[in-house]
């Protein structure tokens, strides 16, 4: 297979992964040899905008993928850091443990909205500008759904269905469901719930 890329980045929280963001990644795959995710707010804190942990985002990202495009598919963690140029140099070298020396990088994404701006922050990386996928979704609505206690299996494909199923069952999903309903947007910080 003649790829494009050895890599492309594609970067997002996933706080869940949705079926635009299934989309990308399958454009990615055909056309590079690997992606890498870059999975934002990796921090060990959950808050009603971040609710799962970067490990438990790949576990859900990694259950719709066979077992072939799995091992194509690489992570690294990006914590927040409240500064465009920090961000962008932390991302650069957390990028740059994964991939090999001299490989063909590029960045795969849309310009969605304002929050996209850090797509124009890696010009060295090759874009690859997406349309809108799945009418431009948005996690925003699904998560305040999910803390409704719907899951919109409109929006989500097998693989994310189940990991919400079951984190239904956890405490942790009831005590943010506590905080959505306070509309306390604030950590839970150990105690238990990281």
């Amino acid at each position: 297979m003649n790829y494009t890329f050895d890599y492309l980045v594609f970067i997002g929280r996933f706080q869940p992964f949705h079926l635009a963001h299934m989309q990308t990644i399958q454009i990615a795959l055909e056309r590079s040899e690997q992606v890498v995710l870059a999975l934002g707010s990796a921090q060990n804190e959950r808050n009603i905008k971040n609710p799962f942990l970067a490990t438990e985002r790949e576990e859900m990202i990694l259950s719709n993928f066979s077992s072939e495009d799995q091992k194509r598919i690489k992570f690294v963690h990006v914590i927040d850091v409240y500064n465009d140029e920090k961000w962008q140099k932390l991302v650069k070298s957390l990028v740059a443990q994964v991939v090999e020396a001299n490989a063909k990088v590029g960045l795969i994404g849309h310009f969605k909205d304002d929050s996209s701006y850090y797509l124009k922050f890696f010009p060295e990386w090759e874009m690859v500008e997406l349309d809108s996928l799945q009418g431009a979704m948005s996690a925003t609505p699904m998560r305040e759904a999910y803390y409704r206690g719907e899951i919109q299996t409109e929006y989500f494909p097998q693989g994310t269905q189940q990991f919400l199923k079951q984190f239904q069952q956890t405490h942790i999903y009831h005590a943010l469901v506590e905080k959505f309903k306070a509309g306390d947007r604030s950590n839970l910080i150990q105690n238990g719930f990281t």
